[in-house]
């Protein structure tokens, strides 16, 4: 294909995204026109790369767009797109699946990811009514979606229990108006619920938490259906391997404020004594 319809094919496909915002719709649409005019692609580029830089350096750029922007300044370089397909495959018997919300979809993934018996994370948004929401409208808070993942896993190696206790361990299960540094109804933590089976797990799991009086102030996460499950932009896709220093930023401040909650917990057990 030649490299000048390659860009504009690019260029073509991401004016017509739902998630494009309107400014950086309108500079697709210029660099668009410039290269159909036979203006230098490279000086076309290069401005494009000049006027997203500002908004791309602060993670402000829409998820499509932030892919966009990294094969200008890594020239050459391909972005990895993530198959979501499995998400729309039907499971075979003995493959299960979960759905967790724990604020920032970013820091959830890696900790399901890497244990054995996961098959797949997928970042998205649930939660709400409106089809194919986009990361600015679930941003936006209205909508009643949040940031979650989709665990799909081998029942024979790892249990809905297991994922469980390890989603307790992930978040701040004391705060019913987002997790950590992210605020807001999308970033509510939230366990989704496919079957009754889960359901029964889950709030077992949550009475285990609240009698241990790890926490001084009481555990807030509901516990409701799951409904259906919208995959977020690639961009979003296994972050912590994408963007491992911003990540491992994120995961350190997560455990700070964890241990300070624990120690916090600590304190209130032997007072109340």
């Amino acid at each position: 294909m030649d490299k000048n319809r390659s860009r504009l094919d690019e260029l073509y496909n991401l004016i017509l995204k739902k998630g494009t915002r309107q400014w950086e719709r309108e500079q697709l649409l210029k660099s668009k026109h410039d290269i159909e005019a036979n203006i230098d692609e490279k000086l076309v580029l290069a401005q494009l790369e000049y006027k997203f830089r500002p908004l791309a350096v602060r993670h402000n750029l829409s998820p499509d767009v932030a892919d966009f922007y990294t094969t200008l300044i890594e020239q050459g370089k391909n972005i990895e797109t993530f198959d979501v397909t499995r998400h729309f495959e039907n499971d075979p018997v003995g493959i299960e699946r979960a759905i967790f919300a724990g604020g920032c979809f970013w820091c959830m993934v890696e900790p399901f990811e890497t244990r054995p018996g996961i098959i797949a994370v997928i970042s998205g948004y649930t939660g709400g009514t409106t089809p194919n929401p986009t990361y600015d409208e679930v941003l936006i808070g209205s909508l009643g979606y949040v940031e979650a993942v989709e665990i799909i896993f081998d029942a024979t190696v790892v249990t809905y229990n297991e994922l469980c206790q390890l989603y307790w361990q992930l978040i701040d299960p004391t705060d019913e108006f987002g997790q950590f540094g992210d605020r807001g109804a999308n970033y509510r933590a939230i366990i989704y619920v496919v079957d009754e089976k889960q359901r029964k797990i889950a709030e077992e799991s949550k009475f285990a938490l609240e009698c241990s009086k790890k926490f001084a102030s009481p555990i807030v996460v509901p516990i409701i259906d799951a409904v259906k499950f919208w995959p977020a932009e690639n961009f979003h896709q296994q972050f912590y391997r994408k963007n491992h220093k911003q990540y491992q930023r994120l995961k350190n401040s997560r455990k700070t404020y964890l241990t300070y909650l624990k120690i916090k917990g600590w304190f209130w057990r032997k007072i109340r004594r």
